[in-house]
């Protein structure tokens, strides 16, 4: 089965050594995707110590940063946002953003029967200061 590994110009550089996202026949798989600015690498709602430690951040400008670069990967994937079946979703702190994130959640897809398959996970770190992540499967029409 053929596979095309895609670079979306739109959306910010990755962090290692792999692409945005691979199609593989008709299913579209994305890397994990942050809230980075795809111009100038900043992370939305990040304020940061003299010595560079993040002070605080802002759950929902990061999520609303990360489901603007999904939808830049989808783009120049060819996909549409409604083609996303399964998504991942990796937060630094369960406790505190869940129910800020769960309500951004809503706002980009307010039909729930409509959505895509979710799982969401807590974990300790990513590797950039960010608190959040995505993992995204969408599958294409043909």
């Amino acid at each position: 089965m053929m596979s095309d590994a895609i670079h979306a110009g739109n959306a910010p550089k990755a962090v290692g050594s792999y692409p945005h996202a691979r199609r593989v026949g008709n299913t579209l798989y994305l890397s994990g995707i942050g809230p980075r600015d795809p111009q100038t690498n900043a992370i939305a709602g990040n304020e940061y110590f003299a010595d560079g430690r993040v002070r605080k951040y802002d759950i929902e400008a990061q999520a609303r940063a990360v489901f603007a670069n999904v939808r830049a990967v989808l783009d120049a994937s060819g996909a549409r946002w409604d083609d996303l079946v399964d998504v991942t979703v990796y937060l630094t702190d369960m406790a505190r953003d869940f129910k800020a994130y769960n309500a951004v959640w809503a706002e980009h897809f307010p039909d729930a029967a409509a959505a895509p398959c979710r799982t969401t996970l807590g974990i300790t770190a990513l590797p950039t200061p960010i608190a959040i992540e995505l993992k995204c499967v969408a599958q294409l029409k043909e």
